[in-house]
């Protein structure tokens, strides 16, 4: 009898846990990188949560744009310059379309560019294109080929059951910020809380929690 294989080839399973790591990767690459601006600009120490969600280390726009340059870039036989070109666009395309969606959703934005060189309505820039680019072939060619290994060496039942916990756990986190954010917006609107759940965010997720774990988040 054929041994199972925990997330076999390009499978969901294997692109989610790619997303998690990808989540994590994002979240601490956009931490250390302030934190080192930061230092070489005030010559002081600041750290600063670079996190998308309420829980956990995770930034799931790094997580996603992983996930959709693996299902898209590894099913077809490319150059690499394709796959650097591909992964800039489609990471800046991915940028500008959460930073739109943000901003009609919720009235906030996590980023802004519009200062900055060669920006795209302030929700992207070229420059930042083409470290996608870059993130987008070393995932492809390097990081994918190893992690895919590695993820199908995981013992079949404990891989199973650590998927559903992940998956349930990232589902839960990713609703719980999105609507305590709506809530936040509506509550500085004046919006009442009209049902229980609005009770919840108000005296759970107050203006100074969620200030606190999305510092560079800012209203409309």
């Amino acid at each position: 009898m054929k041994k199972k294989v925990f997330a076999e080839g390009l499978c969901w399973k294997k692109l989610f846990i790619i997303y998690v790591i990808g989540s994590i990767f994002g979240c601490y690459y956009e931490q250390i990188l302030n934190f080192v601006r930061h230092l070489i600009r005030n010559g002081d120490i600041f750290w600063e949560a670079r996190r998308g969600v309420i829980y956990g280390p995770f930034s799931p726009i790094y997580g996603a744009g992983a996930v959709i340059m693996c299902y898209l870039l590894l099913r077809k036989k490319l150059s690499n310059a394709q796959v650097f070109l591909y992964s800039a666009l489609i990471g800046g395309g991915f940028e500008y379309l959460i930073s739109f969606c943000q901003e009609v959703f919720t009235h906030t934005k996590s980023w802004d560019y519009s200062g900055k060189f060669l920006n795209i309505d302030g929700r992207t820039t070229i420059p930042f294109m083409l470290v996608w680019g870059l993130l987008g072939f070393l995932i492809v060619k390097v990081v994918y080929p190893f992690l895919s290994k590695q993820i199908e060496k995981i013992p079949y039942e404990i891989g199973e059951k650590c998927f559903v916990v992940l998956l349930i756990f990232m589902c839960l986190n990713m609703f719980v910020s999105w609507t305590a954010i709506i809530r936040q917006s509506l509550r500085r609107d004046g919006v009442p809380p009209y049902t229980i759940l609005d009770k919840v965010y108000d005296k759970y997720y107050t203006d100074e929690r969620l200030a606190r774990a999305f510092p560079n988040m800012r209203f409309k």
